[in-house]
């Protein structure tokens, strides 16, 4: 059994930072890469950025690069995502989710999700 835990959410002005935090438990030892998904209301949940568990590879979404950046700490299975510059366009609930498979922006390839955390950006 995997289970994630986000944390880090919240309302902030347009320009200003979050960081979001997942940290996973149980089964992680078949974990192969962390990923950042999120959701605006009406809108698919779309892919923002992934870290590759086994090395630094991490991967954007084009309209975050540069803005957002994901880290991880190995021990406690914490995976982060600095939002900085934030604009309107990011508000929705983001998700952190775990892949088994691959390190990868594919939503189905992601087994395991965390239940979401809100973030608002103000304008």
């Amino acid at each position: 059994q995997v289970q994630l835990i986000e944390s880090g959410g919240g309302l902030v002005q347009a320009g200003g930072s979050l960081r979001l935090s997942c940290t996973v438990t149980g089964r992680t030892y078949s974990m192969y890469a962390v990923g950042w998904f999120r959701q605006a209301p009406g809108k698919d949940r779309e892919f923002v950025a992934a870290i590759d568990w086994t090395s630094t590879k991490t991967i954007y979404a084009d309209s975050v690069k540069g803005r957002f950046t994901i880290s991880k700490v190995k021990p406690g299975n914490t995976a982060y995502l600095q939002m900085n510059m934030l604009k309107p366009e990011d508000t929705a609930v983001y998700y952190c989710a775990t892949s088994d498979q691959s390190f990868t922006r594919a939503r189905a390839l992601y087994e395991h999700w965390g239940q979401g955390t809100q973030v608002t950006v103000s304008s």
